[in-house]
């Protein structure tokens, strides 16, 4: 079933330090302030801490910070529906959500939906973690496996996609 594609919506992927959140954060504040982040990290140690520290750094006034690193569909709802959203980043959330042992299938579904019926500039960013070898262990072959459907969910529903390398967007939508 092919689903409707919102114009507002706007997926990011890129593969770890390409610059895929630093192209979110640019091309949302082209939109009027206030713009909402929705965080879905969890700082587990200190050197996840001081990566939480370097995203929040960048952003300058004008950001309402939100943390998210579970209840994602219901926190894209929440936000206020006039205002630009950001979400940042789906395969953080993904694996909170495994190793929660939640109903993926059901959640995953949902945040689509969630972020499909947005009517204000929404982007997105996720990990594009599919692009290696294949993982040696069940749960990791699992989780890339998990992110690829999600992928697949939103990029289908998006206005826009892009993937990001080294720095530059490549626009599939």
């Amino acid at each position: 079933m092919k689903q409707r594609i919102n114009p507002h919506l706007v997926f990011v992927l890129g593969g770890a330090r390409s610059g895929k959140s630093r192209f979110a954060e640019a091309r949302i504040v082209t939109a009027p302030a206030p713009w909402t982040y929705l965080a879905t990290a969890q700082a587990f140690d200190e050197e996840m801490r001081a990566r939480i520290e370097a995203h929040r750094s960048r952003r300058a006034q004008g950001w309402i910070n939100e943390e998210a690193p579970h209840a994602l569909g219901d926190a894209v709802r929440a936000a206020a529906s006039e205002a630009p959203l950001l979400v940042d980043c789906l395969t953080l959330w993904l694996t909170n959500r495994l190793l929660a042992e939640a109903d993926l299938a059901t959640e995953c579904a949902d945040l689509a939906d969630a972020l499909a019926a947005r009517q204000a500039l929404t982007l997105v960013v996720s990990n594009e973690v599919g692009l290696g070898v294949v993982p040696d262990n069940a749960l990791a072959r699992r989780f890339r496996d998990e992110a690829g459907i999600l992928h697949q969910a939103v990029a289908a529903r998006a206005g826009e996609v892009h993937l990001i390398v080294a720095g530059l967007s490549i626009r599939a939508r």
